[in-house]
């Protein structure tokens, strides 16, 4: 499904704020960590495929965009949690979070990934998909990134924990100069993040500065490669390699996503 941009959207995501990329980043100033404030629903299980017409939630239906507040927002957000997702809290603001995890569940769900919340979108959050496993025969407890929606699923015990939006490797080259160990140096590479299987190694809390930037609650896979909190996570890939993901959800990854687990990182990004 390609991916479209949102300038008005983006801008409200990112005003103020400086572009974070993961492993290739642009130098950024020190910034406040995130609110860890608790969502208002436990965490459960997505669901597994279709509820029937008689055990589905009936939506409000109410015409929803970016700002917009009220239970109709509330609804929305409880329901993304439910169904493993990461608006933030419930709090019927529809804000930066709940839009991050709205764009994850239309993408998982075959809808074109919009700030609005329309017929399409309310109809699918009734009776919803699950993602797609991408490796069958894989783990209980694993990561899947998949390249082609800019979607991460995290498994727990063999079911769905977590699901979340993601930017990952634009595929554009760079060559980028930066200040390192003392030293003012050149870095040029790919800006690809890799299809294959791999597993969590190390990882630091708070932000870390790399060779190319900085990351917030990194959680490395791939060499240099992790998976990050960002400032600015767009429609389309933008990173020089990591997985960009909101940072409410980096925020709240760390506990659930431990070492050694495996990543699994299938699939290619087309640009409409």
């Amino acid at each position: 499904m390609g991916a479209r941009r949102l300038p008005v959207v983006t801008a409200l995501l990112t005003a103020g704020a400086v572009v974070l990329t993961g492993v290739g980043t642009a130098e950024a100033s020190s910034a406040a960590a995130p609110s860890t404030s608790a969502v208002t629903l436990p965490i459960t299980p997505a669901v597994t495929g279709a509820l029937s017409a008689a055990q589905a939630p009936v939506a409000p239906k109410q015409r929803l965009r970016l700002g917009a507040k009220g239970k109709a927002v509330v609804w929305l957000q409880q329901r993304l949690r439910e169904l493993g997702y990461r608006p933030g809290k419930a709090d019927g603001r529809y804000g930066g979070s709940t839009l991050t995890a709205l764009w994850a569940f239309q993408k998982v769900n075959g809808i074109t990934p919009s700030s609005t919340v329309g017929k399409a979108t309310w109809a699918a959050l009734e009776t919803p998909r699950a993602p797609k496993v991408l490796v069958r025969n894989g783990q209980p407890t694993r990561a899947e990134v998949n390249l082609t929606k800019q979607v991460m699923v995290l498994y727990v015990g063999g079911e769905v924990k977590l699901i979340t939006h993601i930017s990952s490797g634009s595929g554009v080259p760079y060559c980028q100069t930066s200040v390192w160990q003392g030293k003012s140096r050149r870095f040029c590479g790919s800006a690809r993040t890799p299809t294959g299987d791999y597993r969590t190694t190390w990882r630091t809390s708070g932000w870390h500065k790399s060779y190319l930037g900085q990351l917030y609650n990194p959680i490395f896979f791939n060499g240099g490669i992790a998976f990050h909190g960002a400032l600015s996570v767009p429609l389309y890939p933008a990173s020089h390699g990591c997985v960009r993901m909101p940072m409410n959800v980096a925020v709240e990854l760390p506990g659930l996503l431990g070492k050694g687990v495996p990543v699994h990182v299938r699939g290619g990004f087309r640009r409409s």
